[in-house]
C-alpha cells in the first residue's frame, strides 16, 4: 500500500522496521526498548555489548533479556546479531540465533575493542556466512593512524570492502549508516548483494551541526557527519525509490554526563522520533510518496523476510521534541531536541 495524503493530510503507511539499532542492555533496556518498539516491528539489532554478543549463547540470552523488558501489548520482534572477531569459531553462526553478523574493524566506534583488526582474519567466518545466507553488516570506516577521521569510509571502501565484495560474491552485505556520496556511488554500482542503511540524523545534519557556536557533544556519531554535499547525496538516494538503500536509525544513547564530557561519547539517540524526522527529511526532498519504501519494503525483501501486515499513521501535527529523556537511570538528549516537528507517529 503506497502513502497516501487524505484530508487531514496523514500518511499511511506499512509498518516500519529498524535494520541498525543500539539498545544497550541492564537499566536501559526497559525505556530503549520500548522506544524502538512503539514505531518499528522488527529491529536488527547490534552487538556490542560490554562484553559484545560473540557466541550463539549470549545472543539467545540478549534476546530474552530484550523480550522481557518489552511492555505489555507491544509487538516487536528483535533480531540478533553476532559480533564478529578475530579468532572466532564459525560454529557461533547459529541460523536459529543469528540474523545476521556484525564486523567492526577494531577501535572504529563505541565498544568496538574487541573487532575485526584484519579481514583476512575472518576468512572462515565469511565463508560460513556466504555458506549460510546470512547478510554481513559492516560498519565501513578505516581506522588506520594515516586516514583522516572524514576520510575513512571512503578510505575503506578502496582498501577492504571492493576487495571482500570481488572474494565472496555470493555474500548479502549491508553498508550501514553511509555518510558520503563515495558509498552512495559503491552500493549504486554494486550488484544485488550490496545494500545501505541511512540514519535519520546523516540526513538531516551536515558537519556544521558538530562545531555552531561551540562544540556540540549531542550532534557527534560514528562515522560523523560529513560536508553537505555528502549529505545531498544521502538525501537523493534515500528518496530515490532504490531498493538498495533502506531505513537503519542507528540509534545509540547515551547519558548526558558521557556524552558532555572531556571524551565524549559517539552516538545519536533518534529512537523516540526516528519515523517523524525521516517524514520531514523526505517532505523537504518533495518524495513523501517513496518513504513507505525505505522504511517498509526494501529493507525486508533484501533479508528475504516477510514485509509487515499492519499499517500505521505519521499524523501531520507538531510536536516539541523534549530536552532531555530518562533512559535508564540517567537523562539523554534526543535527536533534534527541544525543535518543532511538523509530525507525530502513530502506531498500528
Amino acid at each position: 500500500m503506497s502513502p497516501h495524503a487524505p484530508a487531514a493530510q496523514n500518511l499511511i503507511l506499512r509498518r516500519p522496521d529498524d535494520w541498525h539499532v543500539h539498545l544497550r542492555d541492564g537499566a536501559h533496556l526497559p525505556d530503549t526498548v520500548n522506544a524502538t518498539a512503539r514505531q518499528f516491528a522488527r529491529a536488527i539489532v547490534m552487538p556490542n555489548l560490554k562484553p559484545p554478543v560473540i557466541t550463539a549463547a549470549g545472543g539467545a540470552a540478549y534476546r530474552e533479556r530484550i523480550m522481557a523488558a518489552l511492555a505489555p501489548g507491544l509487538d516487536f520482534e528483535p533480531l540478533m546479531t553476532l559480533y564478529l572477531t578475530d579468532h572466532q569459531d564459525p560454529a557461533e553462526l547459529d541460523p536459529s540465533v543469528f540474523t545476521a553478523a556484525k564486523l567492526y574493524p577494531a577501535h572504529a566506534t563505541t565498544n568496538s575493542a574487541a573487532g575485526v583488526t584484519d579481514v583476512a582474519h575472518i576468512r572462515p567466518l565469511l565463508e560460513a556466512l556466504q555458506r549460510l545466507d546470512l547478510p554481513l553488516l559492516i560498519h565501513g570506516e578505516l581506522t588506520d593512524h594515516d586516514v583522516d577521521i572524514f576520510d575513512r569510509e571512503a578510505a575503506f571502501i578502496e582498501r577492504t570492502l571492493k576487495g571482500l565484495v570481488r572474494d565472496y560474491p555470493g555474500l548479502r552485505i549491508v553498508f550501514e549508516h553511509i555518510t558520503t556520496m563515495d558509498a552512495v556511488d559503491f552500493v549504486r554500482q554494486s550488484g544485488p548483494n550490496i545494500a545501505a542503511t541511512i540514519t535519520p540524523h546523516h540526513l538531516a545534519l551536515n558537519r556544521n551541526a558538530m562545531f555552531e557556536g561551540g562544540i556540540r557533544p549531542h550532534a557527534y556519531c560514528l562515522p560523523v557527519a560529513k560536508r553537505e554535499g555528502h549529505r545531498q547525496a544521502l538525501l537523493a538516494a534515500a528518496t530515490s525509490g532504490s531498493p538498495k538503500f533502506f531505513l537503519g536509525t542507528d540509534s545509540a544513547p547515551h547519558e548526558v554526563s558521557t556524552k558532555e564530557s572531556a571524551c565524549g561519547c559517539a552516538g545519536i539517540y533518534n529512537a523516540p522520533v526516528a519515523m517523524e524526522s525521516y517524514a520531514m527529511s523526505f517532505e523537504a526532498m518533495g518524495a513523501l510518496d517513496k518513504l513507505e519504501g525505505f522504511a517498509s519494503l526494501f529493507g525486508p525483501r533484501f533479508y528475504k523476510l516477510p514485509v509487515n501486515e499492519k499499517h500505521v499513521v505519521l499524523e501531520r501535527k507538531s510536536q516539541i521534541v523534549p530536552a532531555q529523556l530518562t533512559v535508564g537511570q540517567g537523562n539523554v538528549v534526543p535527536f533534534l531536541a527541544e525543535n518543532a516537528l511538523p509530525w507525530t507517529f502513530k502506531g498500528p
